[in-house]
């Protein structure tokens, strides 16, 4: 399974801290029902039993809405569950190791803060990139902040699709005008949001009028 822009057009990062009274199977489903065109599981914390059982339910629910799943940074449940893919970063090894470890038909997303990386990211295999952060944000705190012409110069220079993410809301996405990506990963503009339909669903049609017109 690979992934075509249009999967990247609204790019939904779990995040369990604003889970309240709900389960995290609950808030993603809330997500894919608004429009959310790609999921990923993100789990720091959660010791592993718990994030095996929590990944293969939303895999099959994300099966259910037609949209990839993947997991972030943790190569071995990915295989494990067999997810559509994992998101890796700088630190995380290259596309190309992932790519032995999970296989050819396996989507993988790379992080970059530079065109350096963007491109070296593209030559070992990665499948998309994910650029960050573009505005600021309290959520991934080790997210090394990158500026709107350093985010158009890695789409110019990459052939591979591009999102952004970052501090991203529906009050300032249009600032990403014209930066040549495909689309926008969330993560507390969704899952923060009181109305995660409404949120998800405001947002993706933003995106697909900006990005993927």
């Amino acid at each position: 399974m690979k992934c075509d822009k249009k999967d990247l057009a609204l790019y939904a990062i779990t995040d369990r801290s604003w889970l309240y009274e709900e389960t995290l199977y609950e808030q993603v489903e809330k997500a894919l029902k608004g429009g959310a065109t790609f999921i990923q599981i993100r789990e720091k914390e959660l010791e592993r039993a718990k994030f095996l059982e929590e990944a293969r339910q939303l895999k099959t629910l994300c099966k259910q809405y037609q949209v990839p799943f993947i997991i972030n940074d943790d190569i071995s449940i990915a295989k494990e569950i067999d997810a559509d893919g994992v998101h890796i970063g700088q630190s995380d090894g290259t596309a190309d190791e992932v790519r032995k470890l999970l296989g050819e038909d396996k989507i993988i997303g790379v992080s970059a803060q530079t065109v350096e990386q963007a491109m070296l990211a593209e030559k070992m295999g990665a499948d998309y990139l994910g650029v960050g952060a573009v505005f600021s944000t309290n959520t991934k705190k080790d997210a090394q902040d990158v500026s709107y012409a350093t985010l158009a110069a890695i789409c110019k220079a990459v052939q591979i699709p591009v999102i952004a993410i970052g501090g991203i809301t529906k009050a300032n996405v249009e600032e990403l005008k014209g930066s040549g990506i495909c689309g926008i990963a969330v993560i507390s503009a969704i899952f923060a949001s009181k109305d995660i339909t409404k949120a998800t669903a405001e947002l993706r049609q933003r995106s697909e009028a900006l990005f993927q017109s």
